[in-house]
């Protein structure tokens, strides 16, 4: 096959742009394979995070527990893979990067194996925890291994490959998680990663490369002594995983009404505090903070993190809303996102092409607004949408999202350290990851809230002193004649209704929110730099 070299230009364009193509995980293959190799776990995990979620119900059901109970099946991974994302590229650079990728597929893996024979919940959750923590290391070090084995002037397009992963992951895991369940059983949700992630170890065994250069910033590192930073590692657990812990049992609870939830929140903000001081006086911290000091990647990380929030928050609103309002079956629901998957498949080409020749900004901003007049158009939605006006609907916010992801990863590492590229992207990832759980339980207490006021609102309209009630009571009573008892019935279905309206003037609330968030978030991406003609390049 052609070599890296080859394929980067191996001459002056890309020495010119201060691309080291010793850091190459290619090695004497083709990059474009090895995208395609790297890519295949990071897609398998990030649909894990979504796949589970319609499953809960038939997972409750054949572990005989509540639904409530089921539910740390989804916590004790967010839990697990908030705590290693942002050490994964501290870890991949004191274990090595190749070594480290394929530690975390084989954990995975095995995990998966073990969630889907599962006899009880404590094993399953057991098993989620191991699968959390190496699903953590994939997507960080398949970044770091993408940005260092492509030139500035082609990195847009592999980027693109990355987003494809990121974004289609969780739209097609709601769909394919309700085939699998309706189909088959719960099982089957995790089963199918193994053979993904056997194929996925030997593929990256046998093709990617450690890269010279990588070994020898390794041993270096090695040979100065490293330390491990075990206080970093447990102010990181404490802050981020509590904060996950937060976040995805704060409805639930009830939030700060739950000594459990004060609990979590207090010690975790006492743990970000104490993680900023410890790291920053730190020689070799566990996560390098004093990368945020570089203004244009501390603008990146918040761009990341509110796409994040807007991505995981819609991609949980709108399924819920067709079944909670229209009755639609979980795998329906899912599929009105199918369409939107297809439409970010079609855009993210064009993202990858323009990445490095337009402005960043214009991407960016532009993209920001697609996505703003897309909440703008589900804020319309009414309770008769049809099944086409739902996957519309996602669509036109679906087209903008690579325009966000490609820009965003390849402007970030601009101006960073060629060694820092795994702690560029482990912080990104964290970025990402936290923006969507602050979406979903933020989207979710909204959602609560919206409901119970608009219910509110609605009743007091249900009087006998209103003659639009009294009169369609009286109707009503003639026509569910002979179905039940006269009264009650036309009241039990009034309030149905009422029950109904409420929850979708809930939803159309947190759409509009999440559209003024866009419009205030717009002017920062002003001061992210350009990207034209550098696509991601690092400084030294």
């Amino acid at each position: 096959m052609a070599s890296a070299a080859a394929e980067a230009g191996a001459g002056s364009p890309a020495k010119q742009s201060g691309w080291d193509s010793s850091r190459s995980a290619a090695g004497k293959y083709n990059p474009w394979l090895i995208v395609a190799i790297i890519s295949l776990p990071t897609f398998m995990e990030v649909l894990d995070t979504s796949i589970a979620n319609v499953s809960l119900d038939h997972i409750a059901g054949g572990l005989s527990i509540t639904t409530d109970q089921a539910t740390w099946v989804l916590t004790s991974y967010l839990v697990a893979n908030a705590i290693v994302i942002p050490i994964s590229g501290w870890l991949s650079d004191a274990i090595g990067r190749k070594r480290y990728f394929l530690i975390s597929i084989a954990l995975f893996t095995i995990s998966s194996l073990i969630c889907g024979l599962s006899p009880n919940l404590s094993t399953l959750v057991i098993a989620r925890v191991l699968q959390g923590i190496g699903g953590g290391g994939l997507a960080p070090v398949e970044q770091s291994m993408l940005i260092d084995s492509f030139p500035p002037e082609k990195r847009g397009m592999a980027i693109a490959a990355f987003a494809i992963v990121v974004v289609v992951g969780p739209v097609l895991g709601p769909t394919l998680g309700g085939w699998i369940t309706e189909t088959s059983s719960w099982h089957w949700v995790f089963l199918i990663n193994v053979p993904v992630g056997i194929a996925a170890w030997f593929l990256t065994e046998i093709f990617v490369d450690e890269p010279e250069q990588v070994k020898a910033d390794r041993q270096r590192k090695l040979a100065g002594g490293l330390r491990i930073d075990y206080v970093g590692v447990i102010l990181v657990a404490l802050s981020l995983g509590l904060f996950e812990l937060t976040l995805d049992r704060g409805e639930r609870e009830d939030w700060f009404a739950s000594g459990f939830i004060v609990f979590t929140a207090v010690t975790s903000f006492l743990g970000f505090v104490g993680l900023i001081f410890w790291e920053l006086r730190q020689k070799d911290p566990v996560v390098d903070l004093r990368l945020l000091a570089n203004r244009n990647f501390a603008i990146t990380l918040l761009v990341m993190g509110i796409t994040g929030l807007i991505l995981f928050g819609t991609t949980q609103l709108i399924p819920q809303m067709l079944q909670q309002v229209m009755g639609y079956s979980s795998f329906d629901a899912g599929l009105a996102l199918t369409l939107g998957g297809i439409a970010t498949l079609v855009a993210v080409p064009f993202a990858g092409r323009l990445v490095g020749k337009v402005d960043a900004r214009i991407l960016l901003g532009g993209a920001l607004f697609v996505q703003a007049a897309a909440l703008w158009n589900m804020s319309h939605f009414s309770p008769d949408i049809s099944f086409a006006d739902a996957a519309l609907g996602r669509l036109y916010q679906a087209m903008a999202l690579p325009f966000l992801f490609v820009p965003i990863n390849a402007v970030a590492y601009q101006g960073l350290p060629r060694d820092k590229t795994a702690q560029a992207s482990s912080l990104l990832n964290v970025a990402r990851n936290l923006g969507g759980s602050i979406g979903i339980s933020a989207a979710q207490s909204m959602l609560a809230g919206g409901m119970q006021r608009h219910q509110a609102e609605l009743v007091q309209k249900l009087n006998p002193l209103d003659p639009n009630y009294t009169d369609w009571l009286a109707k009503a009573k003639g026509a569910f004649a002979g179905l039940g008892d006269p009264t009650v019935l036309p009241q039990a279905v009034l309030y149905q209704q009422v029950q109904r309206q409420a929850a979708m003037l809930g939803f159309l609330d947190v759409f509009r929110s999440l559209m003024v968030l866009i419009l205030i978030l717009l002017p920062v991406v002003i001061f992210m730099n350009s990207g034209k003609g550098a696509s991601g390049g690092m400084g030294h």
